[in-house]
């Protein structure tokens, strides 16, 4: 089965029992493939103070989105003692051997965020749920545009990721069945694809090339928040802001969620980072205290679309990211 968790509830119960782990029991290493969005940067945060909270030592490190420091990246925590791993792995083949080797010298594997290969020998893979996010917000858009010919320009961030893959398939999926649930028809095109790599700068550049080549857009659907933050900057400066909707498929920013607010920003998937990551730590030292768990290779946070509807349900001015 899959398991999807309500983000926080399994956190607090690991707090209650921290004592359990005494300081020089405990050794985490989080191994993030790199730091450069600040969705990443608020995840590696997120996991150091949760295993700090929890009684552990901690050794954190930047892959600098290079696949082979992130591999000596972990085998420099292995060496060093770590007893529980958390990993936002860069592939999710490339990194399995090195994830494996982990495993076998008895250090407890957590993938949180990007995914691992599930052939590999770690716990779970923890992350939102991207398939049922997006398709959640396939459904708004669906809804708000109400049946309205669509013309999408989609910034996806880097070839060959699975998770904005799954991202992008959920929010196409949920649009186009609520467009034919509700009007019969689907009337979506794909007027062209670029390529951000998460970031706003990213976004910004693809969504330049987007619009010269294509000035009847209608719909930006990033696979990011950051990314359509930076195709917003492009649009401003076109004077193209009127009739684009902005949509993303997950991450839930600060910034994405102020302009969600003042009705600048449609909608985004919720992809909370410190969510993610308190709860890859959790599910780490639990195994590493011998708790027994039900999780098979995916354990999920609950999804939802936030909309000016509900975002204050969600919007935290303090927050990291």
């Amino acid at each position: 089965m899959q398991v999807k968790i309500v983000a926080g509830t399994l956190f607090g119960a690991l707090m209650m029992s921290g004592a359990a782990f005494a300081q020089g029991d405990c050794s985490v290493g989080v191994s993030m493939y790199t730091l450069g969005a600040p969705y990443f940067a608020a995840q590696e945060v997120a996991a150091r103070e949760a295993a700090e909270a929890a009684g552990c030592t901690v050794r954190t490190a930047d892959g600098q989105n290079d696949m082979v420091k992130q591999i000596g990246d972990v085998e420099d925590m292995v060496a060093s003692g770590v007893n529980v791993l958390i990993i936002n792995p860069r592939d999710p083949q490339g990194l399995i051997p090195a994830v494996n080797a982990a495993t076998a010298a008895g250090v407890h594997v957590v993938s949180m965020d990007s995914m691992l290969d599930p052939s590999g020998d770690y716990i779970t893979n923890v992350s939102a749920s991207n398939g049922d996010n997006g398709e959640l917000v396939g459904e708004w858009l669906a809804n708000e545009t109400n049946g309205e010919p669509l013309k999408i320009a989609l910034l996806s961030g880097s070839q060959g990721n699975v998770v904005g893959q799954a991202r992008r398939m959920g929010v196409l999926s949920g649009l186009i069945d609520a467009q034919l649930t509700n009007f019969g028809n689907a009337n979506v095109e794909i007027v062209g694809q670029g390529w951000g790599n998460w970031s706003t700068e990213g976004g910004l550049s693809a969504m330049e090339d987007l619009l010269t080549a294509h000035p009847d857009i209608n719909v930006v659907l990033g696979e990011n928040d950051s990314m359509v933050i930076g195709a917003r900057e492009a649009l401003r400066a076109a004077d193209r802001l009127e009739g684009v909707l902005l949509v993303a498929a997950a991450d839930g920013q600060k910034e994405a969620y102020e302009m969600i607010k003042n009705g600048e920003y449609g909608a985004t998937g919720l992809n909370d980072p410190a969510a993610v990551a308190e709860l890859a730590v959790e599910v780490g030292l639990k195994a590493l205290n011998g708790e027994e768990q039900e999780l098979t290779k995916y354990t999920f946070t609950e999804p939802a679309v936030v909309t000016q509807e509900n975002v204050d349900d969600y919007y935290d001015p303090e927050s990291v990211f």
